[in-house]
This record gives structure tokens, C-alpha cells and sequence, in this order.
């Protein structure tokens, strides 16, 4: 028999008192596991009681915390999930690294109490709700089960689950299979829900020195034209590649951002992992591994910055992930259906989406939609690029005009974006534009907010310009209209500067997706 622990995992156990396994000889061997490879321990099954696993072993009884581990063995106790009242299902990154706190903060905002429970079948969670924080009734039983963002569709499709959780966007073909079978608009504010963002972190083992990397020499790892570190400035050491599973939202999400339409090409020796949690796990113990995980799953690796094609560098803080200007950034989603939610899955959902959350989405290591705000210094990377020498004259007059403005404002890190072709919001606008308003209407009276444009580099320049300069007058109208007298308090301006100061490159789809944007300046009254 084997036993693995550190002492984080000490705190998930009770000594219960000696026992010698002639008196468990009836019983079997099981394997309780934590997702984060901090407990691994065989012993013999004794019991399941007060929510913890009670197995024997060379130390006496010992007793783990279920929510911690699962159980693998056959004589793990079956602890239901089939007859809950709410199934949610799909993305890993959403269920195991969000889920369990968003669960545990609803219960509290219902003034319940919520036991989580791993059922024993992979990463199966259940939640069992108890009114009168704990000691009232039993309110609703929620099972979630965790594998890829594919999974939530196909289940939703299936009609298996009533919520689905995704780390990518619904892609057409799926949407319009679940419109068929009569599950309603997929992308409607009222069944696609962004809960957080999430920033992709390029990993490696903690002792390889190297800490930058370009998005060109990331797709050259991960095709197989480079395979040792020694290329890239590094030791001279093999380089492991890890990556998800081809039907996962998050090697979805890292394939359209460093390679395109192209995919990943499968280098000799990939090795797939099956969760966030086992990718940081592989490449903490390898020592030439690199792999790309959520950024609440570094697990101690070495989080690697990145420099894109254009030469910007970027950094996966909640600032940047907020403004959408980190590479590697991406939404979290939650889906449901029109013809089969509760009114449990609806007012899980709205605490879900609501402000009340957001401390438990940053507790997650995810980033929820709070307002930042970041002075605009003169020094700063930005200001030096307003004052680019080898700019066309006209071009740089328009800069420095936006650099004179640009030092007497903060940045907010609200940042409007459009749907592709349309004058309209794109569906996280919708959220920024409430959480915008709450946030202004708590400023002193005689602030100034200046609503300021840019444009991707496609077409003329002055018609790029007048584009950005009418796209930020329309967002300053929405903001001030929808905020009424609330935002007495706040005078609103407007500025655009075309296609100049980009966010991201010019060159791809997401890069000009990027640069169409409007940003939010604010100024305090002297």
C-alpha cells in the first residue's frame, strides 16, 4: 500500500485512530486522488460518512474530505448524481476550476449552505443545497460533470443537462442543431451567459530558465520545427509538447490564436492530457515540457510571457484579460436551453452573471467584469509609440493629438467592441455597458469621461478615422441614455483616432477584432 501526501493535502485528512487491516479484511482496496495531485493514497474502504471517505491504512484510519478527492476502486461507494435536480455539464476549465466556488457562493446568496461531494465517476461533482444555512430543508441537488466544451453542446443537444459550460463561443453548426430541436437562440442575451474571462498561460517546468517566448517560436514548438530548448535560448534539453484533446474549447482557443485556420499540426511525440489539471501536473514534472493552461492551473510551473508578431509584448494580467488585449484571452460561457430551464437553473444563472460574484470568480484565479482603472503615463510604452519618427506627417500629427489628450485621462478597463459588420454591441458589450454605469454613477460629480475610437487598418485612412470618431459618439450616447439621471454626475466627450495606437496586429482576424474598439478615458474633477 502506498501513501502520497504534502501538507496541504494533510489538512484535507483526520486520523480517525489505529486499526489493523485483519479487521477491514473484508473490505477493498481503493485510491483516493485530488485533482491537483496533492493527495494520492491507497488504503482499504472502511466507510462514507459525514461527507468524507474513511479508509485504512498503515498510519490507522483516515479520513478525507470528499469535496478534495475522487474515488477509484471497486468498492468506491456509488454516490448518486442521476436524480439530481439540476445537471450542468461541458468544460473542465468552468467546472472544476470556477464551478465549485460559484456553487458554494449561490448557496450562501439563497442563505443555504452547499455540501460538494465528488460522486466517484471522474470529475463528477454533486452539490446538495440545505436551506437555513444547513440546518433547513434540503433545496435542490446540482451534478456537475466536467470533461470539454463539446460535451455541453452535444448534452444540451441530448437534452442531458440543462446548463452547459464552455470555454469557447457556441460555434454556428452547433447553434443551429440546438435551434432545430426546439432549444431556441443560442447566442440571445437570455441563454448565452459570459460568466469570467480566462488568460491562456504558456507553462514550463519551474527550473527552465527561459521566461519569454514569440507567438512565432510557440508555433514552431508546437509544429515540430523546433524540439529542443537550446533553439530558443534555452538549455540544451528535448522539448516535451503538451497539449489538450482536439475537441476541447481550450486547445480551440489556443489554435485559433497562435495558429489560425491552419490547426495544430500533432509534432511527434504530443503528449494529450486530459485536463488543465493533468497538463500542469505533466509539465511540473518534466523538465523540458511546455504546455498552455487556464491561469487559475499553473500549479507552481513557470508562466511564460509572450511577444506577438508585431513585436508587442504581452502579459496575461486581469487588466489586459479585461481589455481583451492579452493573445490568449478568452471568455467562459454558460448555455441553456429556452424550452427546458428551471427557475433554479435561472436564478443560479443570474448570481451566476451578477457583481455579487465577482469575488469568487477572482478567488478562482478567473477574472470577472469589475471595472479597473490605469493611469496613461507619458513614458509609457504607449506614449512612446505616439511618437513614432518614421510616421507618415499627417498620421503623426493625428498622434500626437492623441497623445496631448491621452495624458490627462485614466483608462478604464471597460473597452466596447462591435459584432463583426454591425453597428451593434457584441454580447459581452451588453455586460460592460451595466457594470460601466454602476462604477461611474459612484464617481464625484464634475468627472469627465471621454469615449475614444480606433479601427483595424482595413480601408482608407480618414474613412477609418470619421468610422471611429461616429463609433464612439454612439457609445457615449448608449452609456449616457441608458444611465439617465444616475450619471448626472458625469460629463461625456468623444474622440477617435482611426487605426492608429493598435492593440493587436493588423494581420489576423482576431487582430483586427481587437483593434475595432472602443476605450473608456476618465478624468476626476482638480
Amino acid at each position: 500500500m502506498t501513501n502520497k501526501w504534502n501538507s496541504t493535502a494533510l489538512g484535507m485528512l483526520t486520523l480517525v485512530g489505529a486499526l489493523t487491516f485483519s479487521s477491514v479484511a473484508v473490505a477493498q482496496e481503493v485510491t483516493l486522488r485530488s485533482s491537483d495531485g496533492t493527495v494520492n493514497m491507497t488504503g482499504e474502504f472502511v466507510d462514507f460518512r459525514d461527507n468524507s471517505y474513511v479508509i485504512a491504512t498503515a498510519l490507522g484510519e483516515l479520513r478525507v474530505s470528499a469535496s478534495r478527492v475522487q474515488c477509484e476502486g471497486a468498492a468506491c461507494p456509488d454516490l448518486g448524481g442521476g436524480d439530481a435536480d439540476v445537471k450542468i455539464g461541458g468544460s473542465d476549465t468552468v467546472g472544476l476550476g470556477l464551478m465549485p466556488l460559484l456553487l458554494e457562493g449561490y448557496a450562501g446568496s439563497i442563505d443555504a449552505a452547499a455540501t460538494l461531494v465528488n460522486t466517484g465517476n471522474g470529475d463528477d461533482v454533486i452539490a446538495e443545497l440545505v436551506g437555513d444555512q444547513g440546518f433547513g430543508d434540503e433545496l435542490a441537488s446540482i451534478l456537475v460533470n466536467s470533461t470539454g466544451s463539446s460535451d455541453a453542446f452535444s448534452q444540451l443537444l441530448d437534452g442531458e443537462i440543462e446548463v452547459g459550460m464552455s470555454s469557447r463561443r457556441i460555434v454556428p453548426d452547433e447553434a443551429r442543431a440546438l435551434r432545430s430541436a426546439g432549444a431556441g437562440n443560442m447566442v440571445s442575451p437570455s441563454q448565452e451567459h459570459i460568466v469570467a474571462i480566462d488568460s491562456l498561460v504558456m507553462i514550463t517546468n519551474p527550473s527552465n530558465p527561459v521566461e519569454t517566448l514569440t507567438t512565432e517560436q510557440v508555433r514552431q514548438v508546437y509544429s515540430g520545427q523546433v524540439t529542443n530548448w537550446s533553439e530558443l535560448g534555452g538549455p540544451d534539453m528535448p522539448i516535451t509538447v503538451v497539449a489538450r484533446a482536439e475537441d476541447t474549447g481550450t486547445r480551440a482557443v489556443f489554435e485559433e490564436r497562435i495558429f489560425g485556420e491552419t490547426g495544430l499540426a500533432n509534432p511527434a511525440g504530443l503528449v494529450i492530457a486530459g485536463t488543465n489539471s493533468e497538463v500542469s501536473q505533466i509539465v511540473n514534472q518534466t523538465d523540458g515540457a511546455i504546455g498552455y493552461v487556464g491561469y487559475a492551473f499553473q500549479r507552481g510551473a513557470n508562466a511564460l510571457s509572450l511577444v506577438n508578431e508585431c513585436g508587442i509584448a504581452m502579459a496575461p494580467d486581469a487588466f489586459s484579460a479585461r481589455t481583451e488585449e492579452y493573445a490568449l484571452q478568452r471568455r467562459l460561457y454558460l448555455y441553456t436551453r429556452e424550452d427546458t430551464a428551471s427557475d433554479r437553473t435561472t436564478d443560479f444563472i443570474n448570481y451566476a452573471t451578477s457583481e455579487e460574484a465577482d469575488s469568487l470568480i477572482g478567488k478562482a484565479g478567473f477574472i470577472g467584469f469589475a471595472v479597473d482603472r490605469r493611469p496613461q503615463s507619458s513614458d509609457g510604452d504607449r506614449a512612446r509609440a505616439l511618437l513614432d519618427a518614421a510616421a507618415d506627417p499627417y498620421e503623426a500629427g493625428i498622434m500626437r493629438d492623441m497623445l496631448d489628450l491621452m495624458v490627462g485621462y485614466d483608462r478604464l478597463s471597460t473597452t466596447f467592441r462591435f459584432r463583426t459588420g454591425s453597428s451593434q454591441l457584441d454580447e459581452r458589450g451588453r455586460i460592460d455597458k451595466d457594470r460601466l454605469i454602476d462604477y461611474l454613477a459612484a464617481q464625484p460629480a464634475g468627472t469627465q469621461v471621454m469615449m475614444v475610437g480606433f479601427t483595424d487598418d482595413v480601408g482608407q485612412f480618414d474613412g477609418n478615422l470619421d468610422l471611429s470618431r461616429s463609433r464612439a459618439a454612439q457609445v457615449a450616447d448608449e452609456v449616457r441614455e441608458a444611465g439617465g439621471s444616475r450619471l448626472s454626475n458625469v460629463t461625456f466627450a468623444s474622440a477617435g483616432y482611426g487605426e492608429i495606437a493598435p492593440s493587436g496586429c493588423n494581420t489576423s482576424d482576431e487582430g483586427r477584432r481587437i483593434n475595432r474598439r472602443v476605450e473608456v478615458w476618465i478624468q476626476s474633477p482638480a
